[in-house]
């Protein structure tokens, strides 16, 4: 026998899905989450797992998960003592940013904290030139000033990020050795080994956050890995990236900022998966968990990427599946504003002290009380039984925080969180499909995370979207979206040059130079050479602009052929982005970027016969359930989802329950389930 095991740790819980190779069979399990220590709650989770299931810890030959601590290092500010050391002239340069103002209208509002303060930034004397050229050779005294400044000063970790050295990395490299000769036990982390791209804000504040996290990760790494080793399992664990991939754990160490997102990516993953089962290659991914909502766009059976986001109110400039998250799940925390307004969120209960119906120190109203109360959400238990919650609890703190503040009674009370949360999870939806120019009825949504289902189909009906899919277990879809992964490393270079026949050579140079580092990381991850491929892309952009955009070349050399396709993608691009074109325009490349992948064994779910004349199986009960948009409650049948079978086609009002989720069908919509269990909702008035 053997065992595949994807780990998704979440604010409230932390996921698991295990698969056996051998018969095909898949299964999930949650298990609280342990904030203080996320290791605990996995390390414990794979224990009972391995003792439920009869499983020996020899026989888990894979094991892969997605970690919040890159991400709550930086939002809790807990990472490593940083310096820089820069070129001189340059130590301003995270002060100065890009000069905007977190918020246009709000003078008020303070610029984020760089994470290294100004006494710990050190400049050095050098200076090379846009073409790598070296206008002053690099002071060698000055470095080693610098780095025994930072270590009297006791840092932990020193970013380097000196002008130009994406285009010349000689002086990084050669501070990286005076750094590693004077105070060998620092982490050091280099610009030009992390980010060799154009912008040196994003490339230095870039490595900072790399710098900053490094002791952490490698701290939580080898604890980790002492853990995993400690149950018996014998294989090396992988972590996802934010660009939904997987690399071993030991290389997170190198580049922990690539991890900054990796738990919502993993879903994503999933979410294509799902939809290559349903034929569907045009979705909006909606992941509701305990703390936060994730929304993410799928075209063409491809997530859209990002080659950098704010962190924390800084660049990050990794590449990363382009994902929208708020602060609106399960556990967001419901309150009247002093102006006498119902707000729900960012603030959520987490999974310490939960929300109040948990009954494990929580007292103040969150959604999932509210849905408790409007019956959407079992009023005894969750987690197919396994924990027991307190309507009672949930009715006391919306009475005492919502209705002792406003002149709505409980259920209005209960009704308008509902509202609130659903009208700010839209506008996120909005804004990865309207607001970039899609059509946003021509996307299905999927729902997935515990909360997602719960949600997904009144969000719908408001936004104009008539299908909605809810995979099988799908408050487990991100750790399924682990099993699912490749390996994956991006490599990216600049060197801004027309796109023109005279530097075709050049071009291919940069690439031949990517590819052979790209299979070289491969070959370390022990990627075969007949599961490694690879793809090229350019970052465009017409001649004078200021922002790119990516285009995706074949893979094979560039010709005039491929250049000329290249311009044309990068026309119609524009125009999608911008609503025009101009082909008398020169297009300027700016960003070589490749990513070797390396494919690795997944597991295969199979498709099971679809019955068309499948009936529902007996209700559990029925409750009375308030839907949005009704003036009643409705008496609503209450079904175990699994035991619906493929085939089974069925009207609302109805809801179905798992595990890990709670499914809602409101009245005007229809419901199948297909071969594969995911299940098919339809706005269409109720008809089949």
């Amino acid at each position: 026998m053997a065992y595949m095991i994807g780990v998704d740790v979440g604010g409230t819980f932390t996921d698991f899905s295990v698969s056996d190779t051998k018969t095909g069979a898949l299964f999930h399990y949650k298990y609280p989450s342990t904030p203080e220590d996320p290791s605990i709650a996995i390390v414990e989770g794979i224990g009972e797992i391995l003792k439920a299931y009869n499983i020996k810890p020899e026989e888990v030959n894979y094991l892969a998960h997605g970690t919040t601590v890159a991400t709550n290092a930086l939002i809790e500010r807990k990472g490593a003592k940083t310096g820089l050391i820069t070129t001189k002239g340059f130590r301003d340069l995270l002060e100065i940013g890009w000069q905007k103002r977190p918020s246009l209208y709000d003078l008020h509002k303070p610029k984020p904290v760089p994470f290294v303060p100004t006494n710990l930034i050190c400049e050095v004397s050098e200076r090379i030139l846009h073409d790598g050229s070296v206008l002053i050779p690099l002071d060698e005294e000055d470095v080693y000033k610098a780095v025994n400044y930072l270590k009297s000063q006791k840092v932990s970790s020193i970013a380097v990020c000196t002008l130009f050295s994406f285009i010349n990395p000689a002086h990084e490299q050669r501070i990286k050795e005076i750094v590693q000769e004077v105070y060998p036990e620092v982490y050091i982390s280099i610009s030009s080994e992390l980010i060799p791209e154009f912008r040196e804000f994003s490339r230095m504040s870039t490595t900072v956050l790399n710098a900053y996290l490094g002791p952490v990760m490698k701290k939580y790494v080898y604890n980790f890995e002492k853990s995993i080793r400690d149950t018996g399992i014998r294989i090396d664990p992988y972590v996802t990236q934010s660009n939904g991939s997987i690399i071993s754990i030991s290389e997170t160490i190198d580049s922990p900022i690539r991890t900054a997102v990796s738990g919502p990516s993993a879903g994503v993953v999933g979410a294509v998966y799902i939809g290559e089962q349903c034929k569907n290659n045009k979705i909006i991914t909606f992941d509701m968990g305990g703390t936060s909502a994730d929304v993410s766009l799928i075209e063409n059976g491809k997530p859209q990427l990002s080659s950098e986001r704010l962190v924390e109110g800084f660049p990050a400039r990794i590449p990363m599946i382009d994902i929208v998250t708020i602060g609106a799940g399960g556990g967001s925390i419901a309150y009247i504003d002093d102006g006498g307004a119902m707000k729900v969120g960012p603030e959520s209960a987490g999974a310490k002290p939960g929300p109040a119906c948990y009954g494990v120190g929580g007292t103040k109203p969150t959604v999932t009380d509210a849905n408790i109360v409007l019956g959407k959400l079992n009023q005894k238990s969750i987690l197919g039984g396994r924990f027991a919650v307190h309507r009672d609890l949930a009715e006391k703190a919306i009475k005492e925080h919502i209705c002792s503040k406003t002149n709505f009674d409980l259920i209005q009370a209960a009704n308008g969180i509902i509202s609130v949360i659903n009208s700010s999870m839209m506008r996120a939806v909005r804004l990865v499909s309207v607001e970039r120019g899609y059509d946003i009825r021509e996307f299905s949504l999927m729902a997935f995370g515990g909360a997602g289902p719960l949600h997904a189909c009144e969000i719908a009906s408001e936004l104009g979207i008539k299908t909605v899919i809810v995979p099988p277990s799908p408050g487990t879809l991100c750790s399924l979206g682990l099993l699912m992964a490749d390996v994956k490393f991006d490599l990216s270079r600049s060197k801004i040059m027309i796109a023109e026949k005279q530097n075709i050579k050049e071009i291919n140079e940069i690439f031949d130079a990517m590819l052979e580092e790209g299979k070289n990381m491969l070959i370390r991850e022990g990627v075969a050479p007949d599961r490694r491929s690879y793809k090229r892309f350019i970052d465009a952009r017409y001649e004078f602009q200021n922002y790119e955009i990516s285009i995706e070349l074949p893979d094979r050399p560039v010709t005039e052929d491929v250049l000329e396709e290249a311009i044309q993608s990068f026309h119609k691009e524009h125009e999608r982005n911008y609503g025009y074109y101009n082909e008398k325009n020169r297009v300027q490349i700016v960003n070589y970027r490749i990513s070797a992948i390396g494919d690795i064994d997944k597991p295969t779910l199979k498709e099971s016969p679809c019955n068309p004349n499948a009936a529902l199986p007996e209700p559990l009960e029925t409750r009375d359930v308030l839907f949005q948009g009704r003036p009643d409650f409705i008496k609503t049948n209450i079904y175990q989802r699994e035991k619906v079978a493929p085939g089974c086609a069925f009207n609302g009002p109805a809801i179905l329950e798992e595990m890990d989720s709670t499914i809602v069908i409101p009245p005007k919509w229809s419901a199948r389930t297909d071969g594969f269990y995911n299940l098919i909702l339809t706005y269409n008035g109720g008809e089949k």
